[in-house]
């Protein structure tokens, strides 16, 4: 069931591999063996420290407990994927987070799209290479971290990505918040696009327009629609004024390239609570992560719901899975019966098939430790095949 794939991928900053995708053709027929509850049908992980080989340094800034990691770090880690998008062909992009946890301590962490292929029958994650996200010609108004428009995580907090189908991305940023639409070589194409009335407290600073959003609270979660028209960027934090836990969903045309004013709202079980990733099942209903903010022996809520649009601008939720309570009766990954994914950000969920989905942690490295105390987490990547199928979109499913 191997499958080969070779990229010649002639982009900067890209490493083009050809690699032997181990048992990665199988994840879409897993949903063949029946099941009654949520099950684990694979599991991989990529270690903490995984670096773009012949990088440039990062971490400079870094402080804090580490766990077992010294900073700076010689290259720039492979870390924190905020948003996953599927290639179709046994690879994924996903987008690592903005760096070391704030804007101040991340000017040295150069935004990158990498490209991953998980390699099941050896519990592993292949990196095959990625770009840097870059505005060689000034879209950006305002001054940027590096005179060379590289764009770093002082710069934006991206979160949430959506290939479309020329190649480019569009990426979800939480400073502004703002949409950045890039080429497949991770150059800029737009000036960023804002969000009438929501206005972050990185861009507050920088404007004197005051916040209306709390910090790290912009778009987590970015879904589009299956025929490729609107995406429906879903905001992490509630806007002032709005009540306890209402999250906004917005309506974006790719042909006006303008909001269309059409907006929903996502209620999350707890104000405390935030999303983690938003994607699309097909044109009224969409999948998207919950979690607190606990980790390890913390861990409580960490689950994925299809929530669907009703015609009073509100999402109807159901249970899909809860992420504390997989079954595992292979015992995959060397775990119990039950597996649980303990990490405090899971930002990554994808539809591989009817009756599979594929979900990723960020590790915000090298920071979070929810799998063992005062260890740094590695990037976990697993399957689950579900009870139920989700009757998803043919167009979603590349």
């Amino acid at each position: 069931m191997g499958k080969i794939v070779n990229r010649a991928l002639a982009t900067a900053g890209v490493v083009a591999l050809t690699v032997t995708l181990a048992g990665t053709a199988s994840v879409a027929g897993s949903h063949h063996t029946k099941v009654t509850t949520p099950t684990l049908t694979a599991w991989a992980s990529l270690p903490a420290g995984t670096f773009v080989p012949g990088s440039e340094p990062s971490g400079s800034l870094v402080t804090g407990n580490l766990n077992g990691f010294t900073a700076p770090f010689a290259d720039q880690p492979v870390q924190g994927f905020s948003g996953i998008a599927d290639n179709g062909d046994g690879t994924f992009d996903v987008l690592s987070d903005n760096g070391y946890g704030n804007q101040a301590n991340s000017g040295d962490f150069l935004l990158r799209i990498q490209r991953l292929a998980p390699a099941f029958r050896s519990n592993t994650v292949d990196v095959l290479g990625g770009v840097n996200l870059t505005d060689p010609n000034g879209f950006v108004p305002w001054k940027l971290t590096r005179s060379d428009r590289v764009l770093t995580g002082s710069d934006f907090d991206v979160e949430s990505i959506v290939k479309a189908k020329d190649g480019s991305y569009w990426i979800g940023d939480e400073f502004g918040p703002y949409l950045l639409h890039f080429d497949r070589a991770g150059r800029l194409l737009a000036a960023p696009a804002p969000l009438d009335g929501v206005v972050a407290p990185e861009t507050a600073a920088r404007t004197g327009v005051p916040a209306t959003l709390g910090g790290s609270k912009g778009f987590e979660g970015m879904a589009a629609s299956p025929d490729g028209r609107y995406l429906y960027p879903l905001l992490e934090g509630t806007v002032a004024g709005d009540a306890a836990g209402q999250l906004r969903l917005n309506e974006f045309d790719l042909r006006t390239r303008k909001y269309t004013g059409k907006r929903y709202v996502y209620q999350l079980d707890a104000p405390s609570h935030a999303i983690g990733d938003a994607i699309a099942v097909d044109r009224n209903r969409f999948l998207i992560i919950e979690r607190d903010g606990g980790q390890g022996a913390t861990a409580v809520h960490k689950k994925i719901y299809l929530a669907t649009k009703r015609s009073d601008g509100t999402l109807a939720k159901k249970l899909v899975v809860d992420l504390m309570n997989i079954a595992n009766p292979r015992k995959l990954g060397g775990f119990g019966t039950t597996f649980t994914f303990p990490f405090q950000t899971i930002e990554d969920v994808v539809i591989l098939d009817e009756k599979a989905i594929a979900v990723l942690n960020d590790n915000n490295f090298p920071f979070s430790t929810g799998r063992t105390a005062g260890v740094a987490d590695n990037n976990e990547w697993i399957t689950i095949a579900l009870p139920e199928s989700l009757r998803p979109d043919k167009r979603v499913l590349r």
